[in-house]
C-alpha cells in the first residue's frame, strides 16, 4: 500500500502516542496533535512527526483553522479521533455541567474535528475516518454514565456518517477498546464523583471507586498490539489482508465478551417478543 499521512488527536500519552510511534515505524507520515503546548509531544516530533496544538473543545472556526494549516503541509489520508478522557459518576449524582464537559471532549470534539477534515476527503474522493470507541459504548457500566453516554453517541454518529460518505469513497471504522494498559485510568486522568453524593448510592459508588483504583496499571490489554491491528485494518495489511474493513471491531477479550453479551441479548429479545413487536403496525 502507498505511504499514508495520518492525523491523530490526543497524542500526549496512551493510545494516541502509541499510534504515532507505530505509524512512523510502518513508514507512514503522521501529524500528531495535543491540547496545549506542543512541548508535551516533543519526543514525537524528534521521532519524525509533525506536531500541532489542537484542543478539540475549541470553537469550530478555530479547529477548522488549525486543520487548514495542517493541510498546507500536504494532504491527509486518515484521521484518528483519539482525544478523550473518563468522567466517572453515577447517573443521578453527576451534574449537568460535568455531562456537558464530558461530551465537549469525547463527542462534540470528535464531531468538530471530523467535520473540519471531511471537506478535504470529499475533494479528494478518498480518506478514512477512525473513531476510538469503547466497550463502554456497547454496554453501560455502573459509575460510568457520563463516559459511556459519549461513546454510545459516537456509535450513532459513526453509523450515520459511514452511510452518508460511502459514495464519496470515504471509509469509516470504529474500534471498540476494552481495558488497555494506558494512563487513562490513572487517578490524575480519571475525574471521579465530582458532584454531591446521595446516600442511597454509597455502596455502588464505593465499589466503582475501588474498581477504578484497582484496574489502573492492571489492564489486561497491550496498547501496542491493539494499535498494530488498527493500522492493519486501515491499510488492509497484516491481519486484515484480504478482508473487508468492518463497521466496528472489538479489541480485547473483555470487549468481545461485552459485545457478544449485548448481541445475544438483543437476539433473544427479538426472538421471544417477535409476535408482540410485529403487532404494532396500523391495521390494513
Amino acid at each position: 500500500m502507498p505511504q499514508l499521512t495520518w492525523l491523530v488527536t490526543g497524542c500526549s500519552s496512551g493510545i494516541g502516542e502509541t499510534f504515532v510511534q507505530r505509524i512512523l515505524a510502518r513508514g507512514d507520515k503522521v501529524v500528531a496533535t495535543t491540547r496545549g503546548d506542543v512541548s508535551r509531544i516533543a519526543a514525537l516530533a524528534d521521532a519524525g512527526a509533525k506536531t500541532y496544538s489542537l484542543d478539540v473543545t475549541a470553537t469550530e472556526s478555530e479547529i477548522k483553522g488549525i486543520v487548514a494549516k495542517i493541510l498546507e503541509g500536504g494532504p491527509i489520508d486518515v484521521i484518528v479521533n483519539n482525544a478523550g478522557y473518563i468522567e466517572a459518576g453515577l447517573a443521578e449524582e453527576t451534574s449537568y455541567d460535568h455531562y456537558q464537559a464530558q461530551f465537549a471532549t469525547n463527542f462534540f470534539g470528535v464531531v468538530k474535528t471530523t467535520q473540519a477534515v471531511l471537506p478535504h476527503f470529499r475533494e479528494n474522493k478518498s480518506g478514512t475516518v477512525v473513531f476510538i470507541g469503547s466497550s463502554g459504548g456497547i454496554g453501560g457500566e455502573p459509575g460510568a454514565g457520563p463516559y459511556c453516554s459519549t461513546k454510545f453517541a459516537l456509535e450513532g454518529f459513526h453509523d450515520c456518517m459511514k452511510q452518508e460518505v460511502a459514495h464519496l469513497n470515504i471509509k469509516s471504522v470504529i474500534f471498540e477498546l476494552g481495558f488497555f494498559r494506558t494512563k487513562i485510568m490513572h487517578p490524575d486522568n480519571v475525574l471521579k464523583f465530582r458532584s454531591e453524593p446521595i446516600a442511597d448510592y454509597d455502596g455502588i459508588r464505593d465499589l466503582t471507586s475501588q474498581f477504578v483504583d484497582g484496574i489502573n496499571g492492571n489492564q489486561p490489554g497491550d496498547p501496542k498490539k491493539a494499535v498494530e491491528i488498527m493500522i492493519d485494518v486501515v491499510k488492509g495489511e497484516g491481519v486484515a489482508a484480504g478482508k473487508e474493513m468492518p463497521d466496528r471491531l472489538p479489541l480485547g477479550p473483555d470487549c468481545l465478551a461485552t459485545m457478544r453479551k449485548r448481541c445475544v441479548g438483543n437476539l433473544t429479545t427479538c426472538n421471544e417478543w417477535e409476535d408482540v413487536i410485529r403487532s404494532t403496525n396500523v391495521e390494513g
